[in-house]
């Protein structure tokens, strides 16, 4: 049995997972909303509430992990591990509890996310543009199989574009539909820096992950369009809708309380991320990069082409008390 902790610059997740008859199957799923990016995108450092969250959290995920016989487990800090001065502290510290912590990179996290996405998509020789928008990074990979033709991490998320955009907690309409487009115009620059590339790589199908497009997935299913997809027309058609919910607290629905704070930096990101490749539908992904994990700690080799040269950190054993 195997566990794959995730400690996102939103949310953290945990995923317990056994092989049997040649698949892994599993056993447990946990998500906290931590934000430990909380204004780390500002600051430079985990601010003392969001480490004393992001702690917690962990001595949760402890306790519930101590439960199961697990023979490995697998926690990797992603980008606000990699741009905070005080990330080591947070690693020292969940260490004591009994967790050792990891920091990959944008690359390495790109990889996994790949390998969990394309583990529950069937085998085809098409082209896929697969893309996680995270708190603080979004992960773009184009593949073919097991082949990885493109592999790009973005300094642009959910929790960063929030920070940045949408910071005043009373605007007006005209004030809040003026941040809107400057967020999207921001967003699509930043994905036009790899545009040729992913042009190039000539994709048929898009495939997305992450809290932020299910988020938005179940917003346009609640509006009538099919399940797990979402249509660039249809974002667009939304706008006025997720204006006054933000600003008069109207009913949006699909949309769950505790991802309302991202709603607008969510949205701006995928907008300008479809925009700035011309894709007018992409379709949601339930698994990313836990599920990445999962597949790697299985397998336990990095001779597989999905992890060729990716250097990896190594997966931790498991521990049956803290020490």
């Amino acid at each position: 049995m195997y566990a794959c902790i995730d400690l996102g610059s939103n949310s953290f997740h945990l995923l317990i997972g056994e092989w049997v008859d040649g698949r892994v199957e599993i056993v447990e799923r946990y998500s906290e909303k931590v934000q430990l990016g909380e204004s780390a995108y500002a600051t430079g450092v985990i601010s003392t509430a969001a480490f004393e969250r992001g702690i917690l959290c962990l001595k949760q995920f402890k306790t519930l992990m101590d439960k199961y016989p697990l023979e490995r487990y697998w926690a990797l800090g992603t980008n606000t591990f990699r741009i905070t001065a005080n990330s080591e502290d947070f690693i020292q510290s969940a260490k004591r509890i009994g967790i050792h912590v990891s920091t990959i990179s944008g690359v390495q996290e790109a990889v996994l996310i790949y390998a969990g996405v394309i583990s529950e998509l069937p085998t085809t020789d098409n082209h896929r543009l697969v893309v996680d928008i995270g708190g603080g990074s979004t992960e773009i990979i184009v593949g073919k199989q097991h082949t990885r033709l493109l592999t790009e991490s973005m300094a642009i998320g959910s929790v960063a574009w929030r920070d940045k955009f949408f910071s005043n907690k009373t605007p007006n309409l005209i004030e809040l539909e003026q941040s809107l487009d400057e967020a999207v115009d921001a967003a699509r620059q930043v994905f036009a820096q790899v545009a040729p590339g992913i042009s190039k790589a000539a994709w048929s199908e898009a495939y997305a992950s992450s809290g932020t497009v299910k988020m938005l997935a179940l917003i346009c299913n609640a509006h009538g369009h099919s399940q797990g997809q979402i249509k660039l027309q249809t974002l667009q058609q939304l706008k006025p809708l997720m204006l006054d919910n933000i600003l008069n607290d109207t009913d949006l629905p699909g949309l769950k309380e505790r991802r309302r704070d991202v709603l607008l930096s969510g949205w701006s990101v995928l907008v300008g991320l479809m925009q700035a490749y011309s894709i007018e539908t992409i379709n949601f992904s339930a698994t990313a990069l836990r599920e990445g994990m999962l597949d790697f700690m299985v397998k336990n080799t990095k001779t597989l082409p999905i992890l060729m040269h990716s250097d990896l950190p190594k997966v931790s054993y498991a521990k049956t008390s803290v020490t």
